[in-house]
């Protein structure tokens, strides 16, 4: 529960829940069918896969974060939430915040969707001046909320770029092995097909939007009248249930939260 952002697994209908002190009864977990994480999320949906050690998988993860961090004080940036009506264009409207930024006299300006959240929302994220351009210009591109976000950088552009290195070293010198479960990628939002996948992947991870929209349509695609799974949100808040219920309010209904600090609590009282 302590990854940050959650991951989602999937189970069949009919597997048991048990709710007891918000753990998730081996019966689930045996038969969960998927799985996928957000952003650094994705790091714990492998490691539920059988993909990644834990202890390695969270080393890699304190090496990951350092160097964005590095990599975020190099250069004046962030990510700004966006929700816009249908006739926004989030393309355009990134291109001249790019154009903003050349007339500052800023050279190769970064501004571009980092995040695909669910229909109509997106996080942006490039040089601050941009961003602040698109908040002063946010009617004129049709999104009727943006909202800045308390992170140091531009996170999943190519500003993150000299992270790409040190986290590729970590990789290298980790066993990563073929997941005992369909895990899904951030990067094309398809599942992982081999160890070899993974390593490439989770590198390109940082400097790639997180296509979390088109991987809950990958995960949840059906034929019609096919039953959903449910669905399991392990760690701190439930945001990815939100996102879930705006790309596929069907299999919401299937979805529950597994707080994974409530057993921590309990063991402790």
């Amino acid at each position: 529960g302590r990854w940050g952002r959650g991951a989602l697994g999937a189970v069949p209908r009919g597997s048991r829940l048990m709710f007891g002190l918000g753990s998730v009864s081996v019966q689930v977990v045996e038969s969960c069918v998927a799985a996928a994480g957000y952003s650094v999320g994705e790091f714990a949906a492998l490691v539920f896969a059988g993909a990644l050690g834990f202890a390695e998988a969270l080393y890699a993860v304190k090496v990951r974060a350092e160097a964005m961090q590095k990599a975020s004080e190099a250069v004046p940036s962030g990510m700004l939430s966006v929700i816009g009506r249908r006739e926004a264009n989030y393309k355009f409207a990134c291109l001249e915040a790019r154009k903003h930024c050349e007339s500052l006299g800023i050279e190769n300006p970064v501004c571009q969707i980092s995040n695909y959240l669910f229909p109509d929302s997106r996080v942006i994220a490039g040089h601050l001046q941009a961003l602040e351009f698109l908040q002063e210009n946010a009617r004129k591109y049709y999104f009727t909320r943006t909202k800045m976000l308390p992170v140091s950088g531009a996170f999943h552009t190519r500003l993150m770029e000299p992270a790409v290195e040190p986290l590729a070293e970590v990789l290298k010198s980790i066993e990563i092995q073929k997941p005992l479960v369909c895990v899904y990628s951030n990067v094309d939002g398809k599942k992982y097909m081999h160890s070899k996948h993974i390593q490439k992947l989770l590198v390109k991870q940082v400097v790639s939007p997180v296509l979390w929209e088109q991987t809950m349509h990958s995960v949840y695609e059906r034929k019609q009248g096919a039953e959903f799974p449910y669905t399991y949100e392990v760690g701190p808040g439930k945001q990815l249930g939100a996102i879930l219920k705006k790309c596929n309010l069907k299999a919401w209904k299937q979805y529950n939260h597994v707080d994974a600090l409530e057993d921590e609590e309990a063991a402790e009282t």
